[in-house]
């Protein structure tokens, strides 16, 4: 009898199936086979390859804020998903659209049940949506590598430098280089690299990463206490080390330094969500919690 999990991914792949999305499996993925192609997650050696299919519908942050609120956690994910497909809660006029928003919700927030607990936990609380919405850009970003990269090596570097406009030329030639190293599954043409440099700016906006309507600049750094308390806990799942921790390459995401990432965990320790000592270089960090879940439900019954 096959397992409760295996049903579940079944279930889940038939319903993106007919929304019209292509699965593959990631050994032999051809990301140009549809609109929208989904790799499901370990069930192959994952490439290292981008798409521009994931970023096409936006940020979709009030979208996602409604389905995690909505989420009955009583019956399983496949069921969840057909309901909002029925439903309409959206209130879209194309199903299509609604297939696209399922269909995305999927592919950042379902990965990890531990995560989507902890969302459906947080979006059902007093925490404001802006530390909601940095928590659901952080999923967004680890589960699309080209919009990860994008922030991490492009817009972080100029950071640093101290620039703070950012064009669609700039992306381009980001995208033309890597297309060039071949970290596509096969060669882009022009019109796909306007449209997915466009479409990254977009969503980038919308995320609150940049600012601006035909000319983007990068947003000043910031990070509600709640959303970094949430994503120090699921990295320090991945990196238990204090130091290492502190140093972890995924604050590139938010465009924090070394040195801001250490205030924000001063500033968490003193709002009580965890315990931040450091002696010489020597860094420890302690969390009230030992699941993603449960400290969800602690940075919950924290808000106001």
């Amino acid at each position: 009898m096959p397992s409760p999990k295996k049903v579940t991914h079944e279930k889940i792949d038939k319903l993106l199936t007919e929304c019209g999305w292509i699965l593959q499996n990631c050994s032999t993925v051809n990301l140009d086979a549809a609109q929208t192609v989904a790799l499901p997650k370990n069930r192959g050696s994952r490439p290292e390859v981008y798409t521009s299919k994931i970023i096409k519908a936006g940020a979709l942050l009030s979208d996602t804020r409604m389905l995690l609120t909505h989420w009955d956690e009583n019956v399983p994910v496949a069921d969840n998903l057909e309901r909002f497909l029925r439903q309409n809660l959206f209130g879209k006029t194309s199903r299509s659209r609604i297939e696209d928003i399922v269909g995305i919700f999927s592919q950042r927030y379902l990965r990890e049940p531990a995560v989507l607990r902890a969302l459906v936990s947080m979006c059902r609380s007093r925490i404001s949506s802006r530390a909601i919405d940095k928590i659901l850009y952080f999923h967004a970003c680890r589960a699309d590598r080209l919009l990860h990269d994008i922030v991490t090596e492009i817009l972080y570097e100029f950071h640093v430098e101290g620039r703070s406009d950012i064009s669609t030329r700039d992306i381009q030639q980001a995208l033309w280089q890597w297309i060039g190293q071949g970290k596509t599954a096969s060669e882009w043409a022009d019109y796909t690299v306007v449209r997915t440099s466009r479409g990254l700016l977009s969503a980038l906006r919308d995320f609150g990463i940049l600012t601006g309507a035909a000319k983007k600049r990068m947003s000043p750094v910031f990070l509600p206490v709640e959303a970094f308390a949430y994503i120090a806990f699921y990295l320090a799942q991945e990196q238990p080390s204090g130091d290492r921790l502190l140093r972890h390459p995924e604050w590139r995401i938010f465009l924090l330094s070394t040195q801001q990432v250490e205030r924000l965990f001063l500033e968490t320790h003193q709002s009580q969500l965890l315990k931040y000592h450091a002696a010489g270089s020597v860094i420890r960090i302690d969390f009230p919690a030992k699941t993603l879940d449960a400290y969800a439900n602690v940075i919950a019954k924290t808000a106001h």
